[in-house]
């Protein structure tokens, strides 16, 4: 099991500077990643009440008992 261990932006970018370039290309994919992943949840809690107002729509008979359950009732 790996145990996680905080690293200085140092020794990160030491870590990192020792990778091969194929695996070098892989984590920056993946910070481009986390930045796009930041920005998606930042845009989700700017939603304002009545966001989505007349998206859903109630039938009128909505309360009223259903045809298939007749015969338990």
């Amino acid at each position: 099991m790996y145990k996680y261990v905080f690293m200085s932006n140092a020794q990160l970018y030491s870590e990192i500077s020792s990778l091969p370039s194929d695996l070098k290309k892989e984590v920056s994919d993946f910070v481009a990643f986390l930045k796009h992943k930041s920005k998606v949840e930042k845009k989700i809690k700017e939603r304002k009440f009545g966001y989505s107002k007349d998206f859903f729509k109630v039938a009128d008979d909505f309360d009223e008992p259903l045809e298939d359950f007749k015969e338990y009732m």
